[in-house]
């Protein structure tokens, strides 16, 4: 299991249930990496989707409390270990945790690798990702060259955990 990411110079990754800022060619980029896998995602990160709708092309499991929460074209989950379990059907393809903050705090310990669009500016913000340079499992192994969007700089990083726990 892997996650994608996009935080600012605090490692914020989001204000308000929304995202600091939206970025085309980032958008591009996590379409590409996540299709054809499957993506983990809480009820609320939904919410925030175009019509609220699962993403097309992808597998999408919801982290829900709410045991009645239906969304037609992906499966519920209610708890983690049921998640855990439900993955185990899964284990031939690519997964992908998408967010929200206490979906990735969860399940970060899970995932191998984690890509991390890093934005070179400080966003106001409520919700933040663990700051992988701080933890001691967490290695930075690939980093690209910088990219612009109007006057916005960022890089993609590749982490990788040296000791995820299994599935």
């Amino acid at each position: 299991m892997d996650l994608i990411v996009a935080v600012d110079n605090n490692w914020a990754i989001g204000n308000k249930g929304e995202l600091l800022v939206s970025i085309p060619e980032d958008h591009k980029f996590f379409r590409n990496i996540t299709m054809g896998g499957v993506v983990i995602l809480g009820r609320k990160t939904l919410s925030t989707f175009p019509n609220g709708l699962p993403l097309k092309g992808r597998d999408n499991i919801i982290l829900s409390k709410n045991k009645s929460y239906k969304v037609d074209g992906a499966k519920v989950v209610n708890s983690k270990d049921e998640l855990l379990t439900v993955l185990k059907d899964y284990k031939e393809r690519e997964i992908f945790v998408i967010g929200g903050g206490s979906i990735y705090e969860m399940l970060l310990p899970y995932c191998r690798y984690a890509y991390v669009t890093k934005i070179n500016y400080s966003y106001e913000a409520d919700t933040y990702f663990p700051n992988l340079d701080k933890l001691e499992n967490w290695k930075l192994i690939e980093e690209s060259e910088e990219h612009t969007y109007f006057s916005i700089e960022y890089f993609y990083y590749k982490y990788e955990n040296e000791k995820p726990l299994e599935i």
